[in-house]
């Protein structure tokens, strides 16, 4: 098998190693932060998609100036069983 320059890995210095650990660690955190922070406002985000919803099916939305394209109520997405919000790292 040939060898290849992206099969290659240069060993971190050990100052390097620390300061990877170091800022993976702090992100760790802001994201346990805003996990915590969003599941906060949950039930405040399920009425804000249920308003954007039924702003879509009753207005719509502008298309193109002033024209508008209404969803009709049999289109609007339905909700999966056990879904729950998610924050993605």
């Amino acid at each position: 098998m040939a060898k290849r320059v992206q099969d290659m890995k240069p060993a971190r210095k050990a100052d390097a190693q620390a300061w990877f650990k170091e800022n993976v660690a702090a992100q760790k955190k802001r994201y346990a932060e805003i996990v915590k922070e969003m599941n906060g406002i949950d039930k405040d985000r399920e009425k804000w998609y249920a308003e954007f919803l039924q702003i879509v099916s009753t207005r719509g939305w502008n298309t193109h100036a002033d024209q508008r394209a209404v969803v009709k109520a049999k289109d609007l997405p339905k909700k999966p069983k056990g879904h729950r919000n998610q924050v993605v790292w």
